[in-house]
């Protein structure tokens, strides 16, 4: 492949993940995009966007925080994070604005399953976190376990009294935090007759 360290070049300076114009951009041709991913040098991430694989893989939140910088774990991911579970999501939870272009959020990889989030309570218990080495946005302790309470009827109720017995036990909760919380998204009766039979 005459051009393959030119390419190499241009994923190198754009993180290992290229878009399509940005390799027309420097003139490689689509069908020398197409004998890339038939030798395996490139794999597809999404529609027009491609990951170098010639040294290793991606991390999956390092390709989801390039495409979808907005993203927030959530869910069974923040849960886990926390340590509030102990079985590993088979797919990426990630939160984000109910009014993002829905485009940007279709990943063909790594699995995502994505929760569209009204815009005023999205940012409600965003911290700062990091997994496998990577800089993530994750929800806290106190909105994954009220997330997990909303949304109890579509989880595993195994998983949610899990989280919940976990949460309690935790030297670091912050119950006045979760009662907050609890507020904003008017579940603060829930939250009191599943939290508190275990405070």
């Amino acid at each position: 492949m005459d051009r393959y360290d030119d390419v190499r070049q241009i994923f190198e300076s754009h993180g290992g993940i290229v878009r399509t114009e940005d390799l027309l951009r420097e003139r490689v041709h689509t069908s020398y995009i197409a004998n890339l991913l038939s030798a395996g040098h490139i794999s597809r991430i999404k529609r027009g966007v491609y990951e170098w694989l010639d040294d290793g893989p991606k991390d999956d939140l390092e390709i989801i925080g390039r495409l979808i910088p907005e993203a927030i774990l959530c869910m069974e991911s923040a849960l886990h994070y926390h340590g509030y579970i102990d079985r590993t999501p088979g797919v990426w939870h990630i939160a984000v604005s109910k009014n993002i272009n829905k485009k940007k959020v279709k990943l063909e990889y790594p699995p995502i399953k994505v929760h569209f989030v009204a815009p005023r309570l999205l940012g409600v218990g965003v911290c700062e976190g990091i997994v496998n080495e990577v800089d993530v946005r994750v929800y806290d302790r106190e909105r994954a376990v009220c997330d997990a309470i909303r949304h109890s009827g579509k989880m595993d109720p195994e998983l949610v009294n899990q989280a919940i017995r976990s949460y309690v036990v935790d030297p670091a909760k912050n119950v006045g935090r979760l009662m907050d919380y609890s507020r904003v998204f008017r579940i603060q009766r829930k939250v009191e007759n599943l939290v508190g039979v275990w405070l």
